[in-house]
């Protein structure tokens, strides 16, 4: 008996009718970023490992796909797309002043350890702005994510966006060693403030320090939560955090953008070369994050250019799961005709499909198998969302059958 062969855990098939709502999400999506002026570019699947070393501020190694070529050096696969996109960016653009606008499509891939069920090869979609540190740029990066989402289908969302520089200040003044911080984050991501507030008790952090780190859980929401932020903001760098997200919000009013917008202080960032303001996008039907991004403003500087930047990536899996899961057709328009034709009539199969070619027409061919009806190559042209059949007939008749409405009509052949 034949071993049957099946893909690792966490990567799986995609073909037919989902591969080509895919590919059409992904069309629809990529309009949008080209719209606001972004520039394709694609970068290798695999890298060296130092694109990704843990100074970078990307994912533990760990969790990186390696391997290694005939000299020896040590390669992954993608864990995340801004490293690379940042590397190709210092190297192709490195006397480039102006700001650069690139967009890509591509898959990651995480060794996940401890995800159960999450895949391990995504693909993402995303936009970077590179060269410039203003709110102007923030902002766009929030409306762009707004416009993918809404254009898709999409309208019960969030964006949550908070501030790297806030968040840290406080980590600073509770005067956290290295491995209590790493414990602090766990908790505030995992949102155990509960837990969190045991743990600062044990390690003994002053009051103020402690109920601010623990007053983290409360700071989300609306617009209004940013007055609150800057009660307990400790310094001015982290005050002027807040006031960069009261200034994006303003000019996201201009876009009409603003009641897609949460603010949430507890949030960290993935990674670590997030600098400034980091955002996540939520909706239901999905158990993980459909859009994440943020400023990096050091990142360049690690491949030899300095270039304040932001950029975001969507998730392009978790997408699909949240607008099957929420009944959002995902437009697939039916493209092929179907030529089927008897024994003998393959000639002139074969030049009407010619015909259908050179006008564009996506045509596909099948001899009809003996035993075989119309009604079974019509079930099949539904299956695979094909527009059209046509039945070439041994008799010289030809019946046409629109797969849309079911009309049917029947015609003499001249050929």
């Amino acid at each position: 008996m034949k071993k049957l062969l099946h893909t690792p855990e966490g990567v799986r098939d995609i073909y037919n009718i989902e591969c080509g709502k895919k590919l059409a999400l992904e069309s629809r999506l990529h309009k949008i970023l080209q719209l606001y002026g972004y520039h394709d570019i694609q970068t290798p699947t695999f890298e060296f490992f130092d694109v990704f070393r843990k100074e970078i501020g990307t994912i533990p190694s760990k969790e990186l796909y390696k391997f290694f070529d005939k000299e020896g050096n040590t390669l992954v696969l993608r864990p995340d797309i801004t490293p690379s996109i940042a590397r190709a960016a210092a190297t192709l653009f490195g006397e480039e002043e102006l700001p650069i606008r690139l967009c890509y499509t591509g898959n990651t891939f995480i060794n996940h350890s401890s995800y159960q069920g999450r895949l391990k090869e995504n693909t993402q979609m995303g936009a970077e702005f590179i060269g410039v540190d203003s709110v102007e740029a923030d902002a766009e990066m929030l409306a762009v994510v707004v416009d993918c989402l809404t254009t898709i289908g999409l309208r019960d969302f969030q964006l949550s966006v908070g501030n790297v520089d806030f968040f840290q200040s406080l980590i600073a003044d509770a005067a956290l060693s290295e491995d209590a911080e790493e414990r602090v984050r766990k908790l505030i991501n995992n949102r155990n403030f509960f837990g969190l507030e045991e743990f600062l008790d044990s390690i003994q952090v002053r009051r103020s320090a402690k109920e601010a780190l623990v007053g983290l859980g409360e700071l989300y929401g609306g617009v209004e939560i940013l007055s609150k932020a800057k009660d307990v903001a400790p310094n001015s760098k982290a005050i002027m955090a807040v006031r960069r997200l009261e200034q994006i919000y303003d000019v996201l009013k201009i876009y009409g953008v603003e009641e897609y917008i949460n603010f949430d202080f507890s949030m960290s960032g993935t990674y670590g070369y997030y600098t400034g303001i980091i955002f996540r996008g939520y909706t239901f039907g999905t158990g993980d994050a459909i859009v994440k991004g943020g400023r990096y403003d050091h990142l360049l500087e690690k491949f030899g250019k300095q270039s304040p930047s932001i950029g975001f990536a969507l998730v392009i899996d978790e997408l699909m799961n949240a607008l099957t899961r929420q009944h959002i057709r995902i437009t697939y328009p039916r493209k092929n005709t179907i030529i089927v034709y008897d024994e003998g009539k393959q000639t002139d199969a074969i030049g009407l499909a010619k015909e259908f070619r050179e006008k564009c027409k996506n045509t596909e061919l099948m001899k009809r198998k003996e035993g075989k009806t119309l009604e079974d190559y019509i079930a099949y042209g539904n299956e695979y969302h094909a527009g059209s059949l046509i039945y070439i007939q041994e008799n010289n008749q030809i019946e046409m059958v629109n797969l849309v409405s079911g009309e049917k009509k029947t015609i003499n052949s001249n050929r």
